[in-house]
């Protein structure tokens, strides 16, 4: 397996990946844990909610990018983290059931002016459907570094 450095993600790059199944037991799960709303934890509940049905919440659904993400390319990646994320949209809500994909976009590629060594990434990730309607989006920046460990001539 070859490591991704920070040349191997040109600008206007897209991929697809993901193919990750979302089932009630795991949104109960998710939401028991970290986002006890009775939208997310009771599907006789949910309803009577603004979403009519048992729903992941947003959160469980920006984890389940950050294991799709580290299952295609963070894992084997010189990825030095990232500051943050820029903004996060949560379009409309994941259902048990669903099958999701990510679309990466790399929106932009810069060196870093104090860290030669590392090249800094801007991405847009997309959480699909199966049907490919957006559910939600990410961007943010990553460090990466670069191949020769320097920066470019």
């Amino acid at each position: 397996m070859n490591l991704l450095y920070f040349e191997d993600f040109p600008v206007g790059e897209i991929k697809e990946y993901g193919d990750r199944l979302v089932t009630a037991d795991e949104i109960v799960a998710f939401a028991r844990r970290f986002d006890p709303q009775s939208f997310h934890l009771d599907a006789e509940a949910a309803k009577d909610s603004q979403a009519g049905g048992l729903i992941a919440s947003g959160w469980h659904t920006a984890s389940l990018l950050m294991r799709m993400n580290c299952d295609e390319f963070l894992l084997r990646s010189a990825s030095q983290g990232a500051p943050g994320v820029d903004e996060v949209k949560w379009i409309k809500p994941v259902r048990p059931g669903e099958c999701l994909r990510v679309r990466r976009t790399t929106l932009g590629a810069r060196g870093s002016a104090s860290r030669p060594e590392i090249g800094i990434l801007e991405f847009l990730f997309e959480v699909l459907s199966a049907s490919g309607e957006t559910l939600m989006s990410q961007k943010n920046v990553m460090f990466i570094r670069r191949r020769s460990g320097e920066a470019a001539a």
